[in-house]
Parts: C-alpha cells; sequence; structure tokens
C-alpha cells in the first residue's frame, strides 16, 4: 500500500523504518487554531455512540473546536440508557448538542459511527441512507468495512469515507487529552485511513477532515493506513498480545508459579505485576532487547530458555487468529455473539483467586520493588515477537506493527490492568475488544501450559536460531524511531 499523502493545512514528517518510507503528521495543541480550515464546510460533526470511544471523542472534538463554529452534537437512540451519561458529560438537546441517532445523522457533515461493532452491521443501511449527499462518514477502525464485505455491500459512492484509529481505549483518549491541557501534545497516537472519496470531491481535503479528527482528539502522532490493514490489525491485536493473549498469559504462569509452590501473592508480583511494571516501562522508553540486556547472565539464560519454548505455540494461535480475522470468521463472531447477549451477557473476568490476590498485592504495592522476573519477561516477549513477526509477513507497515504490538500494550493498556486488574483494562474497551479477549485469552493459557512450558520441565534447551532471530530482528531499529512519537507523557489511570 502507498504511505504517503497530500495534505494542505498540516505538515507531514518523513520517516524511515528499516526498510520502508512512512510519513506522519505531528499533533499538539498548537495546531488547534487550523483546525478550522481544516474541516473547511464542515459545520456539524455528529458523534454517534457513547461506548469506549464516544465520550472520549465527543468532548475532546468539542473541546478542541471550541469557538470555531464547528459544532459537535452526540446521536444517541431516544431510550438509550447512556442519554444520561451524555447530559452528565455536557451534551444537551436544549443547546442543540444531543439528539436522536438518525436524526443528527442527517444534519451532520461529518457522521464519526462509534456505536458498538454488531450495532454497525445491523443499523449500516439505514445509517447511509440518512447521510447527506457529500457528508463524510468516520469510521475508528475497520469492523464495518469487513462486515460488508462479508455481506457484499459497498459504501455509497455518494459519502466519503475515513477513519481515524486511536491505539488505545477511550479512556485512555480522554485521559490523555485532559493531561495534554498541562503538557502539549499528550494523547494517544493514531491511524487515519481515506477509504473512499466522494465523485467531485478533494481527495487533499478529505484526507484533511481525517487528520483535524486526528489532532482535535487529542492524537500526538498521525500515521497512514488503510481501513482494512486496521481492522487486521487492530481485530487480531486485540485478540493477541493487547489483550487476549496477556489475559492468557499471566493466568498460565500465576498457576504454574503457584503449582511449583510460589506463595500467591508473590506469584502475582512475578506475573502481573512485572509485566504491567518493570516490562512495560522498559519496553517503553528503551525498547525491547532492553529488557533482555538489563538481565544478569542467569537470568538471560532464563529468558532465553522462556522465550525460546514459548515463541512457535504463541505464534500458531497468533496465525490462527489472523486467519479468522482476515477472513472476516471473527467478525461474522461478534455480530451472532451480539445476538446472544441478552441470554448470555458477558461475565466478570477478575472475580477469580488469581484476581484477587491482585486486589491485596495493589493495595501493598510499592512501586520500585516490583520484581522483573526474566522467565515472564522470556515468555511475554516471545508472543509479542511472534505477532510483530506474523504481522510484517503480512504485509503491514512498521508503523502499524509497533503500534499495534508494542506502543499501544505498554502505553495504554497495561496501565489499566497495573492500576486495577485484567476487567479494568480489557472491559473499558470495545464490545469486539472484550469478545475476542474472552474468546482467544484460554488458547493461550492452554498452548503455553501444554507445550511451552512442557518442554521447559522436560529440559529442552533454548533454540539458539530462535534467539538470534530475536536479538537480530529488524523490528528493534523502527521500534526505536517510533518511540520518539510516543505519547509526551505517561498516562495517569484514574478510576
Amino acid at each position: 500500500m502507498s504511505l504517503n499523502f497530500t495534505t494542505r493545512v498540516f505538515k507531514k514528517e518523513e520517516i524511515k523504518l528499516a526498510d520502508t518510507t512512512e510519513y506522519i503528521v505531528r499533533g499538539g495543541r498548537n495546531l488547534f487554531p487550523l483546525l478550522p480550515k481544516a474541516f473547511a464546510g464542515v459545520g456539524q460533526i455528529g458523534v454517534i455512540g457513547w461506548g469506549s470511544q464516544g465520550p472520549a471523542q465527543a468532548q475532546n472534538l468539542r473541546d478542541s473546536l471550541e469557538g470555531t463554529g464547528v459544532k459537535v452534537v452526540v446521536g444517541l437512540r431516544k431510550d438509550s440508557g447512556s442519554w444520561k451519561k451524555a447530559e452528565a458529560a455536557g451534551f444537551s438537546e436544549k443547546a442543540d448538542t444531543l439528539g436522536e441517532m438518525m436524526g443528527v445523522v442527517a444534519k451532520s457533515d461529518i457522521v464519526i459511527l462509534l456505536i458498538a461493532d454488531a450495532a454497525q452491521a445491523e443499523l449500516y443501511k439505514d445509517i447511509f441512507k440518512k447521510m447527506k449527499k457529500g457528508a463524510t462518514l468516520g469510521l475508528s477502525h475497520g469492523f464495518l468495512l469487513g462486515y460488508m464485505k462479508t455481506a457484499g455491500d459497498k459504501f455509497p459512492s455518494t459519502i466519503n469515507v475515513i477513519g481515524v484509529c486511536p491505539k488505545g481505549m477511550g479512556p485512555s483518549v480522554r485521559r490523555l487529552y485532559e493531561q495534554g491541557k498541562d503538557t502539549n501534545g499528550a494523547g494517544i497516537n493514531t491511524s487515519f485511513a481515506v477509504e473512499q472519496v466522494a465523485a467531485g470531491a478533494d481527495k487533499a481535503q478529505v484526507t484533511d477532515y481525517a487528520i483535524a479528527w486526528s489532532i482535535a482528539i487529542g492524537g500526538p502522532f498521525t500515521f497512514m493506513t488503510t481501513l482494512e490493514q486496521e481492522y487486521r490489525s487492530d481485530i487480531f491485536g486485540e485478540r493477541g498480545i493487547l489483550l487476549g493473549a496477556v489475559h492468557g498469559i499471566v493466568e498460565a504462569l500465576f498457576r504454574r508459579y503457584t503449582f511449583y509452590g510460589m506463595d500467591p501473592k508473590q506469584a502475582y508480583r512475578e506475573t502481573v505485576e512485572s509485566i504491567t511494571g518493570p516490562i512495560s516501562k522498559t519496553i517503553s522508553k528503551k525498547g525491547i532487547l532492553a529488557v533482555y540486556d538489563c538481565l544478569d547472565s542467569v537470568g538471560k539464560s532464563i529468558f532465553e530458555r522462556a522465550y525460546s519454548a514459548a515463541y512457535t505455540p504463541a505464534k500458531d494461535i497468533l496465525a490462527e487468529i489472523y486467519d479468522e480475522v482476515s477472513s472476516c470468521n471473527e467478525i461474522k463472531s461478534v455480530v451472532m455473539a451480539g445476538k446472544r447477549f441478552k441470554e448470555f451477557p458477558m461475565g466478570i473476568i477478575d472475580d477469580t483467586f488469581m484476581w484477587r490476590t491482585g486486589k491485596e498485592v495493589r493495595a501493598a504495592r510499592i512501586e520500585d520493588q516490583i520484581p522483573l522476573s526474566a522467565f515472564t519477561a522470556g515468555v511475554y516477549i516471545a508472543v509479542m515477537m511472534a505477532q510483530i513477526d506474523l504481522l510484517k509477513e503480512k504485509g503491514h507497515a512498521y508503523s502499524e506493527i509497533v503500534n499495534e504490538s508494542v506502543i499501544e500494550a505498554v502505553d495504554s493498556l497495561n496501565p489499566y490492568m497495573h492500576y486495577r486488574g485484567v476487567s479494568y483494562m480489557v472491559d473499558n474497551c470495545s464490545t469486539t475488544a472484550r469478545l475476542g479477549a474472552r474468546k482467544w485469552a484460554p488458547r493461550f493459557d492452554y498452548i503455553l501450559t501444554q507445550k511451552a512450558f512442557v518442554d521447559i520441565d522436560d529440559g529442552k534447551p533454548a533454540d539458539k536460531k530462535i534467539i538470534s532471530a530475536f536479538k537480530k530482528n529488524a523490528v528493534h531499529k523502527p521500534l526505536a524511531v517510533l518511540s520518539k512519537y510516543r505519547p509526551t507523557v505517561d498516562i495517569s489511570v484514574q478510576g
């Protein structure tokens, strides 16, 4: 895919990532005065939905566009339980900033569709009929595109279609934006896509709509992608290292450590706390190799055996997930699950002994005394690297690979698990992500227990080729470059 684009309003920067050249746009509050020019011809932006992303994006857009003449209106069903939540956030029917969903769609020049994915699948035809000719549809990931492919449908030729996809859950998008009031550039990175330009429309103008949307919600750096590549990497990543895999990893490790006699509280420190604390923080600031490099010789040996044993089994599951996502089977699964919710709602995932133990550990936590477990690091980083390698093999750009496999994990999601456990991380995300994490976490748990840990217990030595490939992996240089394009402050998670 071409990673170049034309913008008339913003400045793009060229970055070299291994064997590829990409372009990014640097955000920041200093660019807010350019937003009216970028949104030329836009009188109203309708934010449809109030799930994970809706509250954050609606409030961020409203705050960024205050005084510009561009009105931000939230569209919800009249009987929605979220209506009062939107009112509490400052949107109101009286002020014409809150309205019935289809009415807001019909009046908006840009329609940012953030309702649940299953609802998008159900309502997209009605939404398209209501949209004005020449209006722009905005999506925050490519689920709808994938679903429409399964149905043999296309976007109407009379509308523009763009995507702005934050590399983090909605609460992170809002929290870092709020922190950015004090620190310019604080926010969640995004990728953007221009999927379709309506007949007679100006592609550069449509591109500027997308970039302006990203900057207005606080994106410190905006990278280019396509909606198809985005939904493949995004839905895949949620089921992989971002949510599903990390959940499965810590469950498997905690059970292993306690089985071999470790105190449960220490086992929690050596698993969850180690990943969300020193491992994530080291990767965020210094890169993946830095975790290995900081270990002593004994620690390096433990890391290598754990990494070597976990890498191939993890890649096996990840390859299956990617096939399920790219074939749209996973998208169909989400839609079918949505139809079962009334009878089988999603249950709590952190009420077991392990996660109750975690509450006690967090209450007594001394941050700088959290251990960096070499074995835990080896397993966790093996899964992360397997995901990176698979995405590269499938043709994804390095910016997308690093954002979806590394930066989003350590800078946006893991801090939520560090703060309050796995459910607080997973269940602050979209319904699609929540379903995927629940579905695939056990698969990582099982394959690590049944294959990787068996090899360790049988005394199988580290595979030198696998370890050499890790040390020499081409991703380390792009990660070093892209680490300069991480949020300017660490997220301060609040309850």
